[in-house]
């Protein structure tokens, strides 16, 4: 199975992407992960990134592009199936994605766009909480730490991160909509797009998703 996550902050692609990886023995590519761990590698497109981070630049999408071309021309296992969060961000990236794959000799199978209502998205952002030292993921409601402020897997100190406020996610999502929306047009027109309900638990979005393939 090879799948593009797409969906507004707060959908759950990340934890959707959990169940997955484990039910189906996928490879979850996030991009941001992808930086961290280019830039652990100490490669000259590492150094490049770091650099780039550093002086509180954005990764272009270029960059970003040509790291996701990287993975997909070194990593043979990827044939077995993958899930890709966090890009394509933009029609071009698509289409550069659909020529890498087609390079690869992995099409992709489908594109799943996990729609929420924004009411709920804004309680599960301005809700969350990370532990700064594994970056377990948990919730003042919906999934609280057994002892408030502390990581139930390590012990580590939680947080909520800076843009996990109202406003901050608010322009986030208007962003999402604005440069997402071709995206899901670019997918439905190739007949690639396939759309869940995420505003239920993520153990419900993965079952119906089982249920559709």
């Amino acid at each position: 199975m090879r799948v593009v996550l797409l969906g507004p902050p707060g959908a759950g692609k990340g934890s959707l992407a959990g169940l997955l990886k484990e039910k189906y023995r996928l490879a979850h590519i996030s991009t941001g992960d992808m930086l961290r761990e280019e830039i652990k590698t100490g490669s000259s497109l590492g150094a490049e990134i770091k650099a780039l981070i550093t002086k509180g630049v954005l990764v272009s999408d270029e960059l970003v592009t040509r790291l996701v071309e990287q993975r997909f021309s070194h990593d043979a296992d990827l044939k077995k199936g993958f899930l890709l969060d966090g890009f394509p961000r933009t029609v071009k990236q698509a289409q550069d994605l659909d020529g890498i794959l087609e390079k690869a000799q992995m099409p992709l199978d489908f594109a799943l766009n996990m729609e929420a209502d924004s009411g709920l998205l804004l309680k599960r952002l301005t809700g969350r909480r990370v532990c700064r030292q594994c970056g377990a993921l948990f919730h003042v409601t919906n999934k609280p730490p057994l002892k408030e402020g502390i990581c139930d897997a390590c012990g580590g100190h939680l947080y909520q991160r800076s843009d996990d406020n109202e406003a901050t996610i608010k322009e986030r999502m208007r962003v999402y909509e604005q440069s997402t929306g071709p995206i899901i047009d670019y997918y439905a027109q190739q007949h690639k797009l396939r759309t869940l309900d995420a505003n239920v638990d993520t153990h419900k979005v993965c079952q119906s998703l089982a249920d559709m393939l």
